[in-house]
C-alpha cells in the first residue's frame, strides 16, 4: 500500500538540492548572452546553411503573424535561454564531464530532445505557411545543431569563468626568511664554537 504523504523519488532530490541564487543568476545572465549571440548570428547561419529556418521568428510569429514579430520573438528567446542558462547553473557541477565539455553537451543534448516538436510546429504554429517546414528539413537540423553547440560553447564557458570556485590561498610560510628567498643570517651562522 502507498503512503499518500510519503516523499517521491523527485520531490526527495529536488528537497536535498541546494539552490545558490547567486549562481543562479549568473548562469540565467549567461543563458541570457548567449542566446543573444545565436540570435545575432543567424542572418550569418542561414546564408551558409541556405535554409530559412530563424528560432527568433518562430518564437516571434506565435505572437504576431505580421510583420512586428522581431522584438517579441528576441525577447521570447533570450528569456528561454536565461532559463536555461539558469538550470544548467545547479546541473553543471554534477556532470562528469570536464568542465570545458558541460556546455557544448547540455545543449547538444537539448537539441536532439527538442528537434522533434518541430512537427508540432509545422502543425499548429499560427503562422505555419509561412515559416519553413522542419519536418525532415536536413538543412535545418545541422542549423540547429550549430546554433545549439555555439550556444552551449558560450553559455559553458560565461558560467564556467563567472561562477568558479575561489582558489584556496596557498598556506602561509611560518618561518623566517629574508627578502632574497634564502633564509637569515642568524641561521646560516652557527652560534655554538665548533669542536
Amino acid at each position: 500500500m502507498a503512503y499518500p504523504f510519503a516523499p517521491r523519488p523527485l520531490q526527495l532530490l529536488v528537497s536535498t538540492m541546494a539552490i545558490d541564487r547567486t549562481r543562479t543568476l549568473r548562469g540565467a545572465v549567461c543563458g541570457a548572452v548567449a542566446s543573444a549571440v545565436w540570435a545575432l548570428q543567424q542572418p550569418l547561419d542561414k546564408l551558409v546553411f541556405a535554409s530559412r529556418s530563424d528560432d527568433v521568428e518562430l518564437l516571434g510569429r506565435i505572437f504576431d503573424t505580421g510583420d512586428g514579430w522581431y522584438p517579441a520573438g528576441l525577447f521570447l528567446h533570450v528569456q528561454n535561454g536565461a532559463i536555461f542558462g539558469a538550470a544548467y547553473a545547479n546541473l553543471a557541477p554534477l556532470l562528469p564531464l570536464p568542465p570545458v565539455a558541460r556546455g557544448p553537451a547540455v545543449a547538444l543534448l537539448e537539441n536532439a530532445l527538442a528537434w522533434p516538436l518541430g512537427r508540432v510546429s509545422d502543425r499548429f504554429h499560427p503562422a505555419r505557411k509561412r515559416l519553413p517546414t522542419l519536418t525532415g528539413n536536413r538543412r535545418a537540423l545541422a542549423q540547429a545543431t550549430w546554433r545549439h553547440l555555439l550556444f552551449g560553447v558560450v553559455l559553458g564557458e560565461l558560467e564556467r569563468r563567472l561562477n568558479a570556485e575561489p582558489e584556496p590561498a596557498p598556506p602561509a610560510y611560518q618561518g623566517e626568511f629574508s627578502s632574497n628567498g634564502h633564509g637569515t643570517l642568524a641561521h646560516a651562522v652557527s652560534v655554538e664554537p665548533a669542536s
